[in-house]
């Protein structure tokens, strides 16, 4: 695997410059250590259904900072990460982001364990891990971001997450193909502040951020 360390840190520099992103040194070392960790656990644990290691850069650490741009826009303190599987996206972005504080929301404890295990390996002290459902997770001060990636749709992901919005939060939801019929359905019940497409080097195929808010006053 420490031959492969080089090959791997070329690729994720090359897509990190590709999306026009800047990270330090140790920001990119960071990554790849928890690139690393990922594989490992992986093979004992399935915590994703991508075994090729190569292919981790794009489809997750690049995959996941896609949405940097847009979150910094919206300057939060903190944000959670709800079903957050391996840390994807919040891991990759507590690394980039150290400004705010991740809340990585998890119901699995196979996944949780190793989420503990990376920000104490990687010394992420802006990263919280929580082994809840969300629907029983009630925090003692509410987010200004919900994020989720992958979550089943964005009605599901807004009733399921309601309670942990602030008042003016957002929802930050990473999809695929542009969500039509998900907007249609939600729109009614939410403000959609924008539908931005992501760029992801090394990926096929379309990825979609889908920004939403509560009417003031909800």
């Amino acid at each position: 695997m420490n031959k492969t360390l080089p090959l791997l840190g070329a690729a994720l520099e090359a897509g990190v410059a590709e999306m026009g992103l800047a990270l330090s040194e140790p920001q990119f070392e960071q990554l790849l250590r928890y690139l690393m960790e990922l594989d490992k656990w992986n093979r004992a644990y399935n915590l994703s259904a991508v075994r090729d290691v190569n292919a981790m850069v794009s489809r997750h650490i690049l995959d996941s900072l896609s949405v940097l741009p847009h979150l910094r826009t919206f300057k939060p303190a903190t944000a959670i990460d709800v079903g957050t599987g391996a840390g994807l996206p919040g891991i990759p972005l507590a690394i980039a982001f150290p400004e705010c504080r991740f809340t990585l929301l998890d119901s699995a404890g196979k996944k949780t364990r190793f989420l503990f295990h990376v920000a104490t390996t990687l010394g992420l002290d802006n990263v919280r891990v929580e082994n809840r459902r969300v629907e029983t997770y009630q925090p003692d001060t509410l987010y200004p971001v919900v994020l989720s990636r992958a979550f089943a749709s964005l009605a599901d992901m807004t009733s399921s997450c309601a309670h942990l919005l602030s008042h003016s939060g957002v929802f930050l939801a990473m999809k695929g193909q542009y969500p039509s019929d998900e907007l249609t359905e939600i729109e009614a019940h939410y403000n959609v502040v924008g539908v931005h497409s992501l760029f992801v080097p090394d990926t096929e195929g379309e990825r979609h951020l889908v920004v939403l808010q509560a009417p003031s006053g909800a």
